[in-house]
């Protein structure tokens, strides 16, 4: 493992999980818990199968990751974050809201996945009206579809379907995510393909997290 030989934090972290692929195998052990290798390669599109085998070992050489044989009849290897880890979420959770002010363009070849999908509201919105009834947005990006389920004051999202939706949200994940992370409005993102059917006032409820950037800078109008 290369390293940058400066006595920094920054620096250090870098040696462990600035490796290309390596964070973004974080992000799958975060999303899916204890995971086999086909589970990962599936999450991690355009990842050669020897270049995830060299990062799982370097991950687990650096005591963030372990694996362990699980019994019949699963009988495979499972990988797993350690403490050290499950650590690096916030970090994650960080990076990501970062990154949402480059999310404006949607590149043809792009993945999207819908665990990606379900994450998303956890990391970058709170319920508005905790005291309000429970909720239930179905979520269809690209066809990838995810729930998400406001009630108590939480915000709690799942891959999949529900036959119990009060707001239903279709259309490109440009315009479903956008909508979802404040980086558009429910005008905006109708205007970007997304058809909104149910109860749009839930909408209010979903409080994006404030983000150091103006959308329009970005080319969000």
């Amino acid at each position: 493992m290369r390293s940058y030989r400066q006595y920094c934090s920054i620096a250090r972290a870098l040696d462990l999980i600035g490796d290309r692929w390596t964070l973004l195998i974080v992000r799958e052990l975060l999303l899916r818990g204890p995971s086999r290798f086909t589970d990962l390669r599936n999450g991690l599109p355009g990842v050669a199968p020897n270049l995830l085998s060299t990062r799982l070992k370097e991950l687990e050489e650096s005591g963030l990751t372990r694996h362990e044989y699980a019994p019949s009849p699963v009988a495979t290897q499972l990988y797993q974050l350690t403490a050290d880890g499950l650590a690096l979420e916030p970090v994650l959770r960080a990076i990501g809201l970062w990154g949402v002010r480059y999310m404006a363009d949607e590149h043809s070849d792009d993945a999207f996945d819908a665990n990606w999908l379900a994450y998303a509201p956890s990391w970058f919105t709170t319920d508005a009206n905790p005291d309000g009834p429970p909720g239930v947005i179905q979520l269809d990006a690209d066809g990838e579809r995810a729930v998400i389920e406001l009630g108590g004051g939480t915000v709690r999202t799942s891959v999949g379907d529900t036959d119990r939706a009060d707001l239903t949200l279709t259309g490109p994940a440009r315009a479903v995510l956008g909508l979802l992370v404040g980086q558009a409005d429910l005008r905006l993102a109708e205007a970007l393909g997304l058809t909104a059917s149910g109860d749009v006032q839930l909408l209010d409820r979903l409080r994006p997290i404030r983000l150091s950037f103006v959308a329009a800078e970005n080319g969000v109008h």
